[in-house]
């Protein structure tokens, strides 16, 4: 499992964010949740989301809707603050 201290402000957030989103929800975000969210453009996303995952914090199925995995521990997260 990934360290914390590895991870971006930013990504912290990000990841912090599809913690509280599937917690909530209990089904993953999609990009234009998260999008919603951060109000941020969809490259912009769909971006964070690749290197999210390219860096081992997040794992995703393909063509998969809301198919993203969370690799980090909660307690290793931060506090999601709003944008």
């Amino acid at each position: 499992m990934p360290d914390q201290t590895t991870f971006t402000e930013k990504q912290g957030q990000y990841l912090a964010f599809i913690y509280a989103y599937t917690t909530i929800n209990r089904r993953a975000p999609a990009e234009a949740d998260i999008q919603g969210f951060f109000r941020v453009s969809p490259p912009t996303i769909h971006n964070m989301v690749k290197k999210l995952e390219r860096d081992g914090y997040i794992s995703r199925v393909p063509r998969t809707p809301r198919s993203i995995k969370l690799l980090v521990a909660p307690e290793q997260l931060p506090i999601l603050r709003r944008p």
